[in-house]
């Protein structure tokens, strides 16, 4: 039935962005800005009523559901603010289950997962389950996960919100030296100033639109 006190509510406006190959950038604005919002656009997860969310000249707005999921399979990392770990896994299934779904050989996807954990300070860690690791080993753990397709970009949302102060910049240096030396790319959307404080390129929302683009100069 119509109702003539409902009118749409639009989460993006206007919006006209790009990213390049080895940003780190934050996209912050307060709850209902539409950061979390974009965020699922740029990650597919989403799909806009208008426009397009193109990646190397790709619209994935308008792939299929089953295209776009294996795009996102194979191109695109997420970490999020609950770290979304399987609890039965062990870090180093966690990490190799992405290989899995892409259907890599067993020995390159233990390898591989592996490697990551080692990268990110879990080394030891290899057979612990989720509820025997802190926040913050499970969110390293979360990272690494994002990693192991060897996507195009990593999106974080909201990543070191459930973190106490030294999990948070531990994790921050671990991304923060992957984007350094490695050239992965993260946007991430956030409340935490000590993410913000990190980036090289801040994204301010307002009510659906961008009011600020800010490059940080080195």
């Amino acid at each position: 039935m119509y109702n003539p006190d409902t009118v749409p509510v639009h989460a993006l406006k206007d919006v006209h962005v790009s990213f390049e190959k080895g940003e780190f950038t934050s996209i912050v604005g307060p709850s209902g800005s539409g950061k979390t919002t974009l965020l699922n656009m740029l990650g597919g997860l989403d799909k806009p009523t208008s426009g397009s969310v193109e990646i190397d000249g790709m619209d994935i707005s308008k792939l299929k559901d089953s295209a776009l999921i294996d795009f996102r399979l194979k191109h695109i990392g997420f970490v999020f603010q609950h770290y979304n770990l399987i609890p039965v896994f062990t870090a180093l299934e966690n990490v190799a289950f992405i290989m899995l779904l892409q259907n890599r050989p067993k020995e390159e996807m233990n390898a591989r997962a592996t490697s990551l954990l080692e990268m990110v300070g879990l080394g030891e860690r290899l057979e612990a389950r989720p509820a025997q690791m802190s926040g913050g080993q499970q969110q390293r753990v979360a990272v690494a996960r994002a990693l192991a397709s060897e996507p195009k970009f990593i999106l974080a949302d909201e990543p070191t919100a459930n973190l106490d102060s030294e999990s948070a910049m531990n994790l921050l240096d671990i991304m923060e030296k992957m984007n350094r030396e490695q050239d992965v790319t993260f946007i991430f959307s956030t409340h935490d100033q000590r993410v913000i404080d990190r980036a090289k390129r801040v994204i301010k929302m307002v009510d659906g639109s961008i009011a600020e683009d800010v490059t940080i100069q080195a």
